[in-house]
């Protein structure tokens, strides 16, 4: 039987802007569903994508009709990181207000039973795995292993595609596997797939359903680039910060980093440079990147969530705050992209989303290759065949 591109059918849970959705189209997978609780998310997605409102439902996770959702091949889950994320409060799956949604996703996939995609990708922050001291990765994957899907799981950086700091896990389950393996497989991988935090929790939970999928390296890690994706705004323009404003970011830097930023600022070429505002000994500070790169990407909320820009050389000097272009970029969006919305919404929203390309990595290496042997696989063609016959 030959295998269809038709049959890549995918329902994205946590759709945010599409990111998902954006590393996943190049390699023929079609969103047919998809779900956030925030209508400013739908706003950002539907400049990428025009079909929007065809199958982007704004709704709470919990208050979805799993009998309204279309049977699909993939299922893709990028739960909220808020209660995970050591910038967070760390209250877990079960406590925390933002990532406890994750149990509306099982929810869905239980309620939709034989009708399930037998695919599915779940993502979060490196959080996720020591978060209430691993009880909350093995909650997770016990959940699947319940509703009959076999784990496999992988770190992936986003600086392995982009220059941004921004590492990832990768949660994929798989309804039908020839059989159960060894959690040794994923634990030999290469290190660039596998972290100190992951090879932990595998070992502590040798006991759950694993399966292993045969995966190559990605791409080097990236050593510079952040000039690269910066927007050349003219001297004049009104997004630069005052002097006076300049002057209180650098009386917030310890001597250490006042000393970076003079060093480059006395360099006859351009540089650029990235720096958070923290809270440090009860005295906010302003940390730069001593790189040519990106922090990690966060939500615009709070003092500590955008990232700012330095350009110096030349004796000069200049801050603001990165534009949602270069959010795009650090993120792997196309320039091609419209971006109608501007500020905190913008950023937010590219702060809260996937690495695009990571995604098509995962993609080319992962799912498109799982799909292709599930069509071959008994259950797998019948649950195709029923899939046909509901569209």
């Amino acid at each position: 039987m030959v295998f269809t591109t038709s049959q890549l059918t995918v329902a994205e849970y946590f759709a945010g802007i599409g990111l998902v959705r954006m590393g996943l189209q190049p390699f023929d997978w079609k969103v047919v569903f998809a779900n956030d609780i925030s209508p400013k998310k739908l706003e950002m997605y539907q400049d990428f994508f025009p079909d929007a409102k065809e199958h982007y439902k704004v709704d709470d996770i919990f208050k979805l009709n799993p009998a309204e959702i279309p049977r699909t091949t993939l299922a893709t889950c990028s739960f909220p990181c808020v209660d995970l994320s050591l910038a967070g409060n760390m209250n877990g799956i079960i406590n925390g207000n933002h990532s406890s949604a994750f149990w509306g996703f099982i929810n869905v996939l239980k309620a939709q039973g034989d009708s399930a995609p037998p695919l599915v990708m779940v993502e979060n922050v490196p959080g996720w795995l020591h978060s209430n001291n691993g009880k909350d990765f093995r909650m997770t994957v016990q959940a699947l292993n319940e509703l009959g899907y076999f784990c496999d799981v992988f770190v992936l950086d986003a600086l392995r595609f982009t220059p941004q700091s921004r590492l990832r896990v990768f949660l994929i389950g798989s309804k039908f596997v020839d059989s159960e393996t060894s959690p040794d497989l994923i634990l030999n991988r290469p290190k660039s797939l596998l972290s100190e935090h992951l090879k932990k929790s595998i070992e502590a939970n040798r006991d759950l359903r694993w399966f292993y999928n045969e995966l190559p390296e990605p791409p080097s890690l990236n050593k510079n680039g952040l000039s690269n994706i910066v927007e050349r705004l003219d001297g004049a323009d009104k997004r630069w910060w005052s002097q006076a404003e300049t002057d209180r970011h650098l009386a917030m830097m310890s001597g250490l980093h006042r000393d970076r930023v003079e060093k480059l600022k006395n360099k006859a070429e351009i540089s650029y440079r990235t720096f958070y505002r923290r809270r440090r000994v009860g005295m906010q500070r302003a940390e730069v990147r001593n790189d040519d790169l990106s922090g990690c990407l966060r939500t615009a909320v709070g003092g500590s969530g955008k990232q700012f820009l330095l350009e110096m050389g030349a004796g000069n000097l200049k801050m603001r705050a990165m534009t949602p272009r270069e959010y795009a970029r650090l993120q792997g969006v196309p320039d091609g992209c419209n971006i109608s919305t501007n500020g905190v919404q913008a950023l937010t929203g590219f702060g809260d989303a996937v690495c695009v390309p990571a995604i098509s990595w995962i993609s080319k290496n992962v799912l498109n290759p799982l799909a292709e042997r599930l069509l071959l696989h008994p259950v797998g063609l019948l649950f195709h065949e029923r899939q046909s016959q509901t569209r």
